[in-house]
This record gives C-alpha cells, sequence and structure tokens, in this order.
C-alpha cells in the first residue's frame, strides 16, 4: 500500500505530527495518533519527542534505536485507569498485557499507574516481578504452561489463569503432591467466546477454532471437575477476542455473553469475583486507520457488564481488561540510519537501513502497514515513493512497501512509527545481528531502559566442544 499523504504539492512529514497543544495532551487518546503525543518539530527542522531531538538521540545511543515517549504511555495508562473508575460502578483493575513489551522500565512504568501485569511465561513474571509489580496485581496466562512456571507463579503467590484440561490436571496434580503448601491456588478460567471480529487470522483469538480456552460446550464439565477440587481457589473467568479490533460491538457482545457464563458457574458452587474481558483495542498504523478511543472502548465493556449483571440481578464482579497495544504501540518509534540505495528503473527504488526484520519482524509476518519518515528534514517536501528494505540477507526483508518521503541521503535518520508493540518483544538475532537499545524520552532527558547487545553477547550461550576448538 502506498503512503498516501495530503494531495498537494509541499505535503511534508509535519502531517504525521499529533497537532495537540500541550495543555491539551492528557485529554487525547494516544492509540489514535501516528506518532507519540510529544511529538513535534523543532528549530532544527528535527522530529522531537519527549523534548529529545530524534538525530542527536542516534547520535548518543546509536540505531536502529527504539524511542519510548513516557508521556504518552503514562497518559494511555491513567485513561484506561480512569475511565474504568467513572464507567463502571464495581471495582475494577487494569493489566498491561506484556507481551507487548517486557522489560523492567515499562512493568515499573505501568505498575506506578497502578495497573497490573499479564505475563505469558516464567521470563515475563520473573521480570514484573523485578520491576516491583504485585504479586496480587500479576496473571499468569499461556496455552502450554510448564510445571516450572506454574510452580514460579504459585511461589510469587500471582493469579493463573487456567487455559485447558492438560493443565487443569497438572497442576491440580502437582497442588495435590510436592505442591501442596501453595493451595488452594488462586485461578482464573480461560473460556473461547466464539466471537469473530475484524484482524489478521493469526490474531484472532475469540473464535471457536483457536488454540486458546476451554471450549463453550465443555463448561460443564469443567465447572464440575473445578468445583470438587479444594487445592483450586477459582476466583474468575476470563476471554479475549482478538487484537487491533476497531469494532466496538464484539467487546459489548462478550460482556453479556460473560455474565452468562457467571451464572452457569453458580450452579456449581463456584462464586466468580472476576471477569477479565481482555484487550484487543487497535492503534492508528496509517492513515486509514480510524480506532476508538480508550475512553470509548472503557465506556462499552463497562456498561456492557453492568447492564448484564443488572438484568440477570446479579452482584457486579470485579471487572478486569488486559490492554497491550493501545497502551504501548503508539508511544514508541524506532529511529534507523539510511545507508545503500538502488533504482529500478520504471519499478521501483529500493532505500536500504540499518535495520529491518530482526528489530520489527511484523511486516514479513503479518504484514503488518506502517509509515516513515526523515527525522533530520521534517519540512522536506515528500516528493519520492520509495521501498524501505532491511540489511538481512531475506528478499522478503522489507518494512514499507511503497513510503514518501524526500529525497533520501546515506546518514539521513529514518524513523518509522508506532513500533511499541511486538516489535522489541519478537525481536531476534537473525544474520547474527544484535538487538537494538530502546530509551525512555520525558522532558527533555533520555534514560536508557534496553542496552544495545554486543557481537560478545551473541557469543555468550555458545558452546564449542573441545574437539573443536581450532
Amino acid at each position: 500500500m502506498v503512503s498516501t499523504p495530503p494531495a498537494v504539492a509541499t505535503a511534508t512529514a509535519r502531517h504525521y505530527l499529533p497537532e495537540v497543544a500541550p495543555t491539551e495532551l492528557a485529554g487525547r487518546s494516544p492509540n489514535q495518533f501516528l506518532l507519540p503525543l510529544t511529538a513535534r518539530v523543532n528549530d532544527q527542522d528535527s522530529l522531537e519527542i519527549g523534548g529529545c531531538d530524534v538525530p542527536d538521540l542516534v547520535k548518543k545511543f546509536g540505531s536502529p534505536l527504539y524511542i519510548v515517549d513516557e508521556h504518552s504511555l503514562r497518559t494511555a495508562c491513567q485513561q484506561y485507569r480512569d475511565g474504568f473508575a467513572r464507567h463502571y460502578p464495581g471495582e475494577s483493575q487494569v493489566l498491561y498485557a506484556s507481551k507487548a513489551w517486557n522489560c523492567l522500565a515499562i512493568c515499573a512504568i505501568v505498575a506506578s499507574e497502578g495497573l497490573g501485569v499479564d505475563v505469558v511465561s516464567g521470563g515475563e513474571l520473573l521480570t514484573a516481578l523485578k520491576a516491583g509489580v504485585s504479586s496480587t496485581k500479576l496473571y499468569l496466562h499461556g496455552n502450554n504452561k510448564s510445571l516450572e512456571e506454574l510452580r514460579l507463579a504459585a511461589d510469587a503467590g500471582c493469579t493463573i489463569v487456567v487455559d485447558n484440561w492438560h493443565e487443569l490436571r497438572l497442576l491440580t496434580q502437582w497442588l495435590g503432591n510436592e505442591g501442596a503448601q501453595y493451595a488452594p491456588a488462586r485461578v482464573m478460567l480461560r473460556l473461547t467466546p466464539g466471537i469473530e471480529c475484524h484482524t489478521h487470522e493469526y490474531i484472532r483469538t475469540g473464535h471457536l477454532d483457536s488454540k486458546f480456552g476451554f471450549d463453550p460446550d465443555q463448561l460443564p464439565e469443567v465447572f464440575a471437575f473445578v468445583s470438587q477440587q479444594s487445592s483450586l481457589n477459582c476466583v474468575g473467568l476470563h476471554a479475549h477476542i482478538g487484537s487491533q479490533i476497531f469494532e466496538l460491538q464484539p467487546h459489548e457482545d462478550l460482556g453479556s455473553v460473560m455474565v452468562q457464563w457467571l451464572e452457569l458457574a453458580a450452579t456449581y458452587g463456584i462464586e466468580v469475583k472476576e471477569l477479565n474481558i481482555g484487550g484487543g483495542l487497535g492503534i492508528r498504523y496509517t492513515e486509514s486507520d480510524d480506532p476508538p478511543s480508550i475512553e470509548a472502548w472503557v465506556k462499552v465493556v463497562a456498561d456492557a457488564v453492568a447492564k448484564a449483571c443488572q438484568q440477570s440481578q446479579r452482584s457486579l464482579p470485579k471487572l478486569l481488561c488486559e490492554p497491550g497495544r493501545s497502551l504501548i504501540g503508539s508511544t514508541c518509534v524506532t529511529a534507523y540510519t539510511v545507508g545503500s540505495q538502488k533504482e529500478i528503473p520504471g519499478i521501483r527504488t529500493y532505500l536500504s537501513v540499518d535495520g529491518g526484520m530482526s528489530d520489527n519482524p511484523r511486516p514479513i509476518t503479518y504484514q503488518s502497514l506502517y509509515r516513515a519518515l526523515i527525522a533530520n528534514r521534517m519540512s522536506a517536501p515528500l516528493s519520492e515513493t520509495v521501498t524501505v528494505a532491511g540489511k538481512h540477507c531475506e528478499s522478503g526483508d522489507i518494512l514499507i512497501k511503497a513510503a514518501s518521503l524526500p529525497p533520501a541521503e546515506a546518514g539521513d535518520i529514518l524513523v518509522v512509527n508506532a513500533t511499541g508493540a511486538y516489535n522489541y518483544s519478537m525481536a531476534s538475532n537473525y544474520n547474527r545481528v544484535p538487538r537494538p537499545a530502546a530509551v525512555l524520552v520525558c522532558d527533555g532527558e533520555a534514560n536508557l531502559i534496553v542496552q544495545r547487545e554486543t557481537y560478545e553477547d551473541l557469543l555468550r550461550q555458545d558452546c564449542l566442544p573441545d574437539r573443536l576448538v581450532p
């Protein structure tokens, strides 16, 4: 898809900016903008984020470089947290789905805003604990948790979201033997609601053909089994319908479906105290994307659950949600340094940067679309259409197939928007390329939150048998 700026000859990268006055930033939903809320053009005609000049950040920290705007992240956290306080008459808790980006600094920021954290592995769990997240606000997900991960969760005292029969039996057997000291373990049950929504096939998790959760026709058997296990304290139900969703109706439907499950659980003597309606709110990657605001999403799900409980004359459960992308996605950009160019007359021009699929695998995995700009010349007319290519030995290593940019030169700083969700977390060492550094920017200060890997780091886990030593 071609990056299409306004149809005027003088179009520049400035049209990607939020164009929000500093006094209005707190009230704007970060997921609805292409760039972080604090993005602006400074007197050097450079992109500035969090009061920091992006080309200067590259000079100091190198590239590729993930740049996270703390203000945008805190604003998104506050909008979720305060939105539930306004729209849901019962107790609520927002959890950050840390699979989007799990590191010490990000977990610490969301925890300082009162959010809990959803983790899906022992590594994510340990990181959240080290960042100071309270175990009472930690929830472990996953469709194939190992016994070691279940032990870590039980030892930490966090909630385990049970996904399937194998895990349910594994957990109860362990709790009945060597894990008896952790019984009763605090658990939730993940259920598949069978709700379809328009998103990429790989990130639809609510429809029946999914690897996640118990199917609806299994519920009577599951509830009967759980009700007989003294080693389990089943406090809630969980469901999630997908990711990068712009529709509100599926989330409204999910709320009413989950209250029906709550009623069914009660017939088996299970008192459901918590309902977790997942996340899934999308963000703006391109001009054509039009996601609802955080406030609108919160109001829909809160009203749906409250209405369903009122109709069934049930007390309100504690309402949980677990946004990931809509919290972190729009808060970050990735800065690259431009290198070689290859012009194929009449076909295309390839503009290569010093990163690619190892720091952003989403285009090659999901065919994801992004926008790009030249950060050191923000007012230059967007007069060329080029294909932004990565440096990896892979023909499919393309970040943007048709990007509208000014004429670029080697050494220019190219910035790709909205790279906070699943870029760092899915980064790899393909071609033995070290993973990038990440910095947190706020009020003109830049702090390193992830160090750049070195070549020595790549060799650290390698083992060379003595007989192969040269």
